[in-house]
């Protein structure tokens, strides 16, 4: 078995110890237009407890061990099938217990799963990963007196992977040439959405770095991939973040100094979107047709799209309130409010008094009130005055601890150079 990484600070397993493989394996990235893709297998871990040794069965000496994967319209009897084994037992069996019967509930296409068959063509044993638990599995053994299933840990293999592109049209058109998950995208978004507005912000030339981790299960990504650093060059001006995990608490990202990347509050309620109108003391109202005082700002958007928190806060009012049609009003700390209007609909759940959190989805965009189309007006008040939420001075959240600094700080250090040397390399190759 692999050793786990320490949960002291999760980025150190990909420092020092990794730094000169990780640069000079052979053949280990390629270039498409101007991205550069580093990808290597930093190490091979696993998440949870293994599988146990599965005992051979008395009187075979050879077996073969096959991977299957589902196709649309495969049963229970066809995919066994697949496998050239006896099938009466083996369904029977799968069919009437009920640890075992979650094999033919979870029938997924393109989910796989792992057979061993001996040379009698028999069925030895069976590693079915189980839906909505990416760390278990059904696992179903012949013995001596039948079958015998059970759920245990499903083997994981943890992948880094260091990846850098310059931006041309988009942020996803960007990760999608590098080979870079959405779910990698979005988090950047997340992480230097205090800084950077990817609204209005992003340039072509624009250019970024990062170092991710993701768990596989033989080859194929489990869950969501997390960020452990990255690099943002938007206008000239660098960003740096770092993935920091304390041995008790939450984990955050943070600049090199500790200093954390989280702001009080977002810049934007949506992920992304096109601002239709902005903050002004007159402008034509599409719908009154007169000139008066527009005190947020417009992001439009299609009906449905999800609108999140700009900040912990408490829920002052939800429900309809005359032309902002369906809105959500929030309190902050600070004597600060941010109103979300022309709302198609409230998340569930969603009451006066409800605590929410920073990104939590809140509402989805709509039309109702007084709108011409789909979009989200956003409101930033301070003290009952509103303000200009694409301006204001956002307030920062705690830096790390003294007693903290240290061990993040040489292993940020560490991370920093990997990402360097990233850039440098790739503007080598454009060179």
């Amino acid at each position: 078995m692999f050793r786990k990484a320490s949960p002291i600070l999760r980025i150190a397993s990909a420092g020092a110890a990794t730094a000169a493989t990780f640069f000079f394996m052979a053949a280990a990235f390629g270039t498409a237009r101007d991205t550069l893709d580093l990808d290597a297998n930093i190490k091979q871990v696993v998440e949870q407890l293994p599988l146990p040794a599965l005992e051979p069965i008395e009187g075979s000496t050879n077996s073969l061990t096959r991977e299957i994967v589902i196709q649309r319209g495969d049963t229970l009897g066809s995919l066994l099938t697949k496998l050239g084994i006896d099938t009466a037992e083996a369904e029977r069996f799968l069919r009437q217990d009920k640890s075992a019967a979650a094999f033919a509930r979870q029938l997924v296409p393109g989910k796989s799963f792992i057979a061993r068959i001996d040379t009698n063509g028999e069925l030895e044993s069976l590693v079915f990963p189980l839906n909505g638990e990416n760390s278990k599995a059904l696992v179903v053994q012949r013995t001596s007196e039948g079958f015998a299933a059970k759920t245990d840990a499903l083997p994981l293999a943890s992948r880094v992977a260091l990846k850098s592109a310059t931006i041309q049209h988009s942020l996803f058109a960007a990760t999608d040439e590098a080979g870079i998950p959405d779910a990698v995208a979005i988090q950047l978004v997340e992480i230097f959405g205090g800084d950077i507005d990817f609204h209005r912000d992003l340039r072509k030339g624009d250019r970024f770095s990062v170092i991710y981790e993701s768990t596989d299960h033989l080859g194929k990504p489990i869950g969501n991939p997390r960020i452990l650093a990255a690099e943002f060059v938007n206008d000239g001006k660098t960003y740096r973040a770092f993935w920091y995990q304390p041995a008790q608490g939450s984990g955050g990202y943070y600049t090199e100094s500790g200093q954390s990347m989280r702001k009080a509050f977002l810049r934007s309620p949506l992920e992304f979107s096109r601002i239709t109108s902005g903050f002004s003391s007159a402008r034509y109202h599409p719908v009154l047709r007169e000139v008066r005082a527009h005190r947020g700002i417009d992001y439009a958007a299609p009906v449905g799209t999800r609108v999140k928190a700009t900040a912990d806060g408490v829920v002052d009012f939800v429900g309809m309130q005359g032309g902002y049609g369906k809105v959500v009003m929030l309190r902050h700390p600070g004597n600060r409010t941010t109103v979300y209007g022309h709302l198609s609909g409230f998340a569930a759940g969603l009451r006066k008094g409800s605590r929410v959190s920073q990104g939590e989805v809140i509402g989805y965009v709509g039309a109702t009130g007084l709108a011409t189309g789909p979009h989200l007006h956003y409101e930033f008040r301070v003290a009952g005055v509103h303000r200009n939420p694409l301006s204001i001075a956002l307030p920062e959240a705690a830096p790390l601890p003294d007693g903290q600094l240290a061990a993040f700080k040489t292993a940020a250090a560490e991370m920093a150079n990997q990402l360097a040397m990233a850039r440098d390399m790739r503007i080598a190759l454009l060179d």
